[in-house]
Parts: C-alpha cells; sequence; structure tokens
C-alpha cells in the first residue's frame, strides 16, 4: 500500500477518533486476521507453519472502517511449557500485532484459538489443570492491563466438553485476570464452538443457557463470545448459506438471553461462502446486530489474512480487488448512529 493511503487512513483515523464523545466507545465491526493460529504443528515454526497478519492486511481492514480485530494465536506458541515465562520471540511478534493494530485506531480482541485444550489436552483434565490455564490469562492478562483497545477473549470455540465442566475454567480465568488489576472488557465463550445454534442444546449438567448464567466477574465488564455460521451444518465448511432463517432465529434467541439475563454479546465468528444466498445472509447477520447496540458489541467476519490463498471464505483482497463477501457488508461498517457510537453493550455496569 502506498504513501497515498497510507495518510488517508490516518486522517480516517484522526477524524473518527476526534468525533467521538470523550469517554464514549463505539460499536465493533470488523474482521478475524488469521494465521496465527495455522497449523497443529505446535510450536511450529514461524514463517512456515503460521505467521501473524502483515500491516498491509491491517491497514486494508482499518481503510475500510473496520475499528476492530480479532487476533486468534496459539497457547502452546506462547506459552510452550505450563507455568513457563512466555517465548520472547512469540510475544514479540503478538505485542507487534497489537501495536500495529492499535496504532492504526483498532480494538484488538486477544483470542487464544485452542478449543479448551493445549497440546490436545483439554483444559481441567489432569494433563492441564484449571490452574494452568489460570497462570496463562495471570501472565498474559496484565501486559495490557487497562487497556480499552485491548479486549480479553478467554478462549475459542470451546469444544468437545460440557458447559458445566468449561466454567470452571472460564472463572478461573476470569479471577486470575482481575487478579492482575486489569480491568479490560472481558469475552467469554460458551461450548459447543459456542454457536448460537447451540445455546440452548441439551448437555450433561445443563446447556450453555443454563450454565453460562453461573460467570463470575469480579468488576461484571464482560460479554459473551458468540459464533454462528449460515451452512447445513453451521460449520462454515459446506458451499451453500441454506441455513440463514434459522441461524437468524438464533441469533435473535441468543439476544433475548442476553436482555433476559442482563448480559452482553460479540459475535466473533460468521461468514459464507462466494454466492449470492450467502451474501444476503451476511448482511442480514450485521444488519440484525447493528440494530441492537444495547446487547451486541460488534462483530469480526471470518476471515482476513496473509496466507488464505484460495480459501472461500477469505476477504482478503486478491488480484481482481475487494472479495464478494466484504462488498456484501460494507454498507453495515459505519456506525453511524449516535447507538453505534456509544455503544452500550460496551459500557461499564
Amino acid at each position: 500500500m502506498g504513501i497515498r493511503e497510507l495518510l488517508t487512513v490516518a486522517g480516517m483515523v484522526l477524524a473518527l477518533t476526534t468525533a467521538m464523545p470523550a469517554g464514549a466507545a463505539e460499536c465493533l465491526r470488523g474482521a478475524n486476521a488469521a494465521g496465527a493460529e495455522f497449523s497443529d504443528v505446535l510450536p511450529g515454526v514461524f514463517g512456515k507453519n503460521y505467521t501473524y497478519p502483515s500491516t498491509k492486511t491491517l491497514t486494508y481492514l482499518r481503510s475500510k472502517g473496520m475499528n476492530v480485530v480479532r487476533l486468534p494465536f496459539r497457547w502452546e506458541r506462547l506459552q510452550k511449557k505450563q507455568f513457563a515465562a512466555f517465548d520472547q520471540a512469540e510475544l514479540k511478534r503478538l505485542q507487534d500485532t497489537v501495536a500495529t493494530a492499535t496504532g492504526l485506531g483498532m480494538t484488538v480482541v486477544l483470542d487464544p484459538s485452542n478449543f479448551a485444550k493445549y497440546y490436545g489436552d483439554l483444559i481441567g483434565s489432569k494433563a492441564v489443570p484449571v490452574e494452568a490455564f489460570a497462570d496463562f490469562w495471570r501472565k498474559l492478562g496484565k501486559l495490557y492491563a487497562g487497556r480499552e483497545d485491548v479486549i480479553y477473549l478467554i478462549m475459542n470455540e470451546p469444544a468437545y466438553i460440557d458447559a458445566n465442566d468449561w466454567l470452571p475454567s472460564a472463572n478461573a480465568a476470569i479471577a486470575a485476570i482481575r487478579e492482575t488489576g486489569a480491568d479490560n472488557f472481558l469475552l467469554v465463550p460458551g461450548t459447543i464452538w459456542t454457536a448460537a445454534v447451540h445455546w440452548y442444546a441439551d448437555q450433561p449438567g445443563g446447556s450453555n443457557a443454563e450454565v453460562m448464567r453461573g460467570v463470575v466477574d469480579p468488576i461484571d465488564h464482560y460479554g459473551f463470545d458468540i459464533h454462528q455460521y449460515l451452512d447445513d451444518d453451521y460449520s462454515g465448511t459446506k458451499t451453500a448459506c441454506n441455513r440463514v432463517g434459522e441461524a437468524m432465529a438464533a441469533l435473535r434467541k441468543v439476544t433475548d438471553w442476553m436482555e433476559e439475563t442482563g448480559n452482553r454479546a460479540f459475535l466473533g465468528e460468521f461468514g459464507g461462502h462466494a454466492r449470492p444466498d450467502c451474501y444476503s445472509g451476511l448482511a442480514q447477520v450485521t444488519g440484525f446486530l447493528n440494530s441492537r447496540p444495547d446487547i451486541w458489541a460488534g462483530w469480526t467476519i471470518w476471515a482476513a489474512g496473509d496466507w488464505w490463498g484460495d480459501y472461500p471464505l477469505s476477504i482478503q483482497p486478491n488480484d481482481t480487488g475487494d472479495r464478494p463477501q466484504l462488498v456484501a457488508i460494507e454498507r453495515q461498517i459505519p456506525r453511524l448512529s449516535a447507538e453505534e457510537r456509544t455503544c452500550k453493550a460496551l459500557e461499564r455496569r
């Protein structure tokens, strides 16, 4: 990207910042920037097995008006052994990426993309005690303590674990973060990939809707990370977006749950292939979330990233320009109303 484009982005950042009322927090609209979570070769080799989003990618997202990037990475790369100090080379890569994104005026959602596992073993098992997870967050939490432009997502998509077994680990991580004095906004996932369509699904010990009422945050400054894809099995791996109606119904039901329980939410992942039914579905999802800034703090579409190539859900621009999925939601990115520019869902309670 040339100097003219960089100056344009810088001017946009300044204009957006100076136009906001003091202390206001805009609703968050952006994208996942994938790459640091790539590969099951752990810890792996940087530049071969995984990468971090480039300045060019982050600048592109900001140029589209996005004000948040969700940054997936792997716990095993940052902390190669339980209770150990962080790997300094990996920490620098993470911190450099955060500095670039926040320097562009974006909020960063830090996302350990581990599915409630560490080297393949579930958190809370004998191999990975809950205290090891708490230790990870105690170390990470203090690094950005007090930064309103850094959000801590406790874990990406807990899977193959019941909500009743996951809750103690989530609460331990929250407690560890707050022990450091960090008052950052936190995001807490449910289980079954934290999908809206599975929020009420039966599980031993209770559904997410039942169990996740038990989240404990000493300062009550958190929301729930929700995901929702639009294809046949809601995984994002199928071509057609055949389940838009069911997905929208699930998002509305989750919204009702948030309202009933006094909670708020963030749609951390959603996406679709390059086809008209997906474009329509993506626009419906973002339009609905934008209409409820009292409940939904924002959203990040899946996904940008320098290494995607021809990955069908990619919104990374290619030689022909913007990907059509991004074009489909581009009109939904700006925060236009007063409610969107002073987002109630992000307010301290």
